[in-house]
């Protein structure tokens, strides 16, 4: 699964990030029962059959996915975000923290695969 050197691919750092989101989203829904599950971290990495298809499928998945943190989370009220989760030992809150800097460090790996790939513009308007 990872590319030469140790490095997983893009696809392969879209899907661990978009089952982490799935997950905190599932938590705070209320929706444990639901939520994505995995033998280890390394499987959160597992690419679906690689085709086009899936690969259009997966990005599709993962924009949703994070609009809807976005959305409940511009809804929720303090206290939502200080529940407990069941079966954990800690709140949404501190959750959703480390899944803030989970996301920033392998978004930062995405960027740096694009750009070595050439496919990051070298001139950003923002």
């Amino acid at each position: 699964m990872e590319t030469s050197g140790g490095a997983h691919s893009i696809w392969e750092l879209v899907c661990h990030i978009l089952f982490y989101e799935k997950r905190f989203l599932m938590r705070f829904l209320g929706e444990t029962a639901n939520e994505p599950q995995a033998e280890n971290n390394d499987s959160t990495f597992r690419l679906p059959t690689e085709t086009v298809e899936n690969w259009k499928e997966t990005k599709q998945e993962y924009f949703y996915v994070h609009r809807e943190l976005g959305k409940i989370l511009a809804k929720s009220e303090q206290e939502d975000l200080y529940r407990q989760i069941p079966g954990e030992d800690h709140s949404l809150v501190r959750e959703l923290k480390s899944l803030a800097l989970h996301d920033a460090y392998h978004i930062g790996q995405i960027v740096f695969l694009s750009k070595m790939q050439g496919a990051w513009a070298g001139k950003r308007s923002f």
